[in-house]
């Protein structure tokens, strides 16, 4: 009998924010495989917009920052929830 396995946190918020979780076997499946290219591209677009903030932020007027930082917040949320996921999942592991 194996054991059960700990719930994954998905890259994406179900209803009212709420965390949503994936409950699959080793094999994984179509969830799971969505959930890894979503966390890619959350993580992909959070290291485009930290670029993008790079360059704009020293020359750019303090009222101009407003939407690039709601951009990066978002990211950051993003890249904060796959890193939660893959850290639970890397200590199982261990």
């Amino acid at each position: 009998m194996s054991e059960p396995r700990e719930p994954r946190l998905l890259p994406w918020s179900g209803t009212g924010g709420k965390a949503c979780y994936l409950i699959s076997d080793e094999h994984g499946g179509p969830v799971s495989r969505l959930a890894d290219a979503t966390e890619a591209v959350q993580l992909g677009m959070g290291r485009e917009l930290l670029a993008h903030a790079r360059e704009l932020l020293p020359g750019t007027p303090r009222g101009e920052l407003r939407h690039l930082a709601e951009c990066l917040t978002h990211a950051l949320a993003d890249a904060l929830r796959v890193a939660e996921s893959r850290g639970g999942r890397l200590r199982r592991l261990n």
